[in-house]
């Protein structure tokens, strides 16, 4: 029976792969990718590589990532469909998955280590934030999201929000969180390229912060706590040792 590996390359970092998911790299026969994943990721695959990333503008390529992914699970043992961070955040996961299912395919997931838990910073600490929310910058049809249900939420973790910081930013202030409240910007994490920009939510209001995409914005106390000391995850994992 056909069946395809929804697999998470997590955020960049080969090291953070799963066991699984390097395995099934280095075995598969084919490899549909999306265009963020990390060129150290993509050496590891010694199939067919298919490039299916979508790039701003291209919505509607995700139906012929649909066709891609039934046309080689016909041909193949099974097929990998291989996404950055982790297929089920934020990554049209899902979408793939019942997709596949409706045509009789096999679907399994191989979970990932999403950007968001790459920043360096905890997302819930005691005395400072007993819940985090994540929500996308911009909806499928280029609308903007309603960010009422998140305004509150003590930390706030934006996806592809860059290109919209500053109206998410004046939202947000408009619905009750603090102009001075800190943010961080954490571009690339965990490849050799991340850079972190710290600001306050009336700065991003403001458009005085420069980013760029691919980038994970954090806003809470939790960044005024841990992100003035800069530090990746490898790095916390040193400093414990």
């Amino acid at each position: 029976m056909a069946k395809v590996y929804l697999v998470g390359a997590g955020p960049g970092d080969p090291d953070l792969l799963t066991l699984k998911a390097y395995r099934l790299l280095r075995e598969a026969p084919v490899v549909l990718y999306d265009r963020l994943v990390d060129g150290r990721i993509l050496s590891l695959i010694t199939g067919k590589k298919v490039d299916v990333g979508k790039r701003e503008g291209e919505s509607g390529k995700q139906e012929t990532i649909h066709r891609l992914l039934l046309h080689y699970a016909r041909a193949f043992p099974y097929v990998v469909r291989l996404k950055g961070g982790d297929p089920f955040v934020l990554g049209r996961g899902g979408e793939e998955a019942l997709f596949l299912a409706t045509h009789g395919i096999e679907v399994e997931v191989v979970p990932g280590v999403s950007s968001i838990l790459a920043t360096g910073l905890p997302l819930t600490h005691r005395g400072l934030s007993s819940g985090f929310a994540v929500v996308s910058g911009v909806l499928e049809d280029g609308g903007y999201p309603d960010l009422r249900a998140f305004a509150q939420v003590p930390t706030l973790v934006v996806l592809m929000g860059v290109k919209r910081r500053a109206w998410i930013a004046k939202e947000l202030i408009r619905l009750g969180r603090r102009p001075d409240e800190p943010t961080l910007f954490v571009m690339e994490a965990t490849t050799p390229r991340e850079s972190r920009v710290p600001a306050t939510l009336e700065d991003v209001a403001e458009g005085k912060v420069e980013v760029a995409a691919p980038a994970v914005w954090v806003i809470g106390k939790v960044v005024e706590v841990f992100g003035i000391l800069q530090k990746t995850p490898q790095a916390w994992a040193l400093a414990e040792v």
